[in-house]
C-alpha cells in the first residue's frame, strides 16, 4: 500500500522543481495555491526543510543533517505546523499537549478548522529566538481552514514578522482565504504536472504500471489524489468498470468504499456524462466505459442530488442503506432516456 512516507522517499520532480525555483527568491511569506492533489503540502515542507536546513542545496534540503532529521521525526523545535487537528493526526504531526489532553479524555473531538488558541501559540513562537540558529518557520496547511478570528489573529505578525520567521502557507482553496492574508503573501500557482511524467512517478512509488494512467485519469490528472487512491485500499480496477456497475445497480461492487468515496465518483461520473452531452470529451473516464447517454434532464436532476448528498455524507447515517440509496438513485438516472 501507498503511504505519505513513500512519498517523502520519491519526490515528485515537479515538486522538487518548484522548490528550486521558489529557494531562488526572496520573501518571507508565501502563499501556494492551486486544485486539490497537486502537492500543496509537499511543497511548503519542502520549503520549510530547505529554510531550516543546516547544509541547504540550491535544490533544496540536504536530508542528511540533524535539523532534516527532526523535520523527518516531527520534532523540530523552529517549525510550527498549523493545521486542523484531523489533518495533523492524518499527517502524524503531534498536536500540543492540551489538545492532545482534551481529546484524550474524551471533551471534544479533534476539529476540522485550524483553532485560534493554536494560532495564538504560532504568534508567541514566532516572537522567540531560534533554537537551532537557522530561523523559524510557521506552515499553515489548508490556509481555508483558518476561520475569520484565527486568520485575523495571524495579520499582524504576517505583515510585520520578526527577522528570522518565514510563512508558507498551502491552500486549495485561496477564494477563501481573506484579502488581506493573500496581500501578505508572495503568491505562487502550483504547476500542473506532465501526465506521462505522473505516471513514471506513481509506477515508481509502487502503484502498478497497468492502474496507474488509469487511476491518474480518475483523479482528473492530479498525482496526489490518484496516491491517495491507491493508498485508501480500493482496488484501481474497479474504475473501469464503475459506470456499467451503476447502471446495473449493484451496489456490491463498490461495497468497502465509503458514502464521500461514492458520492465523489458519481459526481465525476455524471460530469462526464454532461461533458459528453454538451459535445466535450469526458475527463474522468475513458468514452467506451460509459454507458449509453441518459437524458440531460436525469443528468441535471441527478447532479443537483448529487450536490445535496455531499453536504451529508459526513452524518452517522447507515452506511450501507445510504450506499443503496446512492447507488439506486445512479441507476435511475443512467437508465433514464426521456
Amino acid at each position: 500500500m501507498l503511504t505519505n512516507s513513500s512519498v517523502g522517499l520519491n519526490l515528485p520532480p515537479w515538486i522538487g522543481a518548484q522548490t528550486q525555483q521558489l529557494l531562488a527568491q526572496r520573501g518571507h511569506a508565501w502563499l501556494l495555491h492551486g486544485p486539490s492533489g497537486l502537492g500543496q503540502y509537499q511543497l511548503a515542507l519542502e520549503l520549510a526543510r530547505a529554510w531550516l536546513c543546516e547544509n541547504p542545496q540550491p535544490q533544496g534540503a540536504c536530508g542528511a543533517c540533524g535539523s532534516c532529521h527532526a523535520i523527518g521525526v516531527r520534532t523540530h523545535a523552529d517549525l510550527c505546523v498549523l493545521m486542523p487537528e484531523t489533518t495533523m493526526l492524518e499527517l502524524d504531526w503531534p498536536l500540543a499537549e492540551k489538545a492532545q489532553a482534551e481529546i484524550d479524555d474524551k471533551k471534544r473531538k479533534p476539529s476540522k478548522e485550524i483553532r485560534v488558541d493554536a494560532m495564538r501559540d504560532a504568534v508567541e513562537f514566532a516572537q522567540r529566538t531560534s533554537a537551532r540558529g537557522r530561523g523559524k518557520v510557521v506552515m499553515v496547511f489548508p490556509a481555508e481552514q483558518m476561520n475569520t478570528i484565527t486568520a485575523n489573529a495571524l495579520l499582524k505578525t504576517l505583515e510585520e514578522p520578526p527577522g528570522d520567521v518565514k510563512f508558507v502557507l498551502a491552500t486549495e482553496s485561496a477564494h477563501q482565504l481573506l484579502p488581506t492574508i493573500r496581500s501578505r503573501c508572495l503568491g505562487h500557482s502550483m504547476h500542473w504536472p506532465n501526465a506521462s511524467v505522473c505516471e513514471q512517478w506513481l509506477v515508481s512509488a509502487g502503484l502498478g504500471a497497468a492502474h496507474a494512467g488509469a487511476l491518474l485519469r480518475a483523479c482528473g490528472g492530479r498525482p496526489d489524489d490518484a496516491l491517495a487512491f491507491a493508498a485508501s485500499g480500493r482496488d484501481p480496477g474497479v474504475w473501469l468498470d464503475f459506470p456499467r456497475a451503476m447502471a446495473r445497480g449493484d451496489a456490491a461492487y463498490i461495497k468497502d468504499w465509503s458514502a464521500t468515496q461514492i458520492v465523489d465518483a458519481l459526481h465525476r461520473l455524471c460530469h462526464d456524462l454532461m461533458a459528453v452531452q454538451a459535445g466535450s470529451a469526458p475527463r474522468f473516464f475513458d468514452t467506451k466505459a460509459l454507458v449509453p447517454f441518459p437524458s440531460w434532464k436525469a443528468l441535471s436532476d441527478w447532479s443537483r442530488a448529487l450536490t445535496l448528498a455531499r453536504r451529508t455524507t459526513d452524518h452517522p447515517f447507515n452506511a450501507g442503506l445510504m450506499q443503496e440509496a446512492l447507488v439506486s438513485q445512479a441507476q435511475t438516472a443512467l437508465n433514464s432516456r426521456h
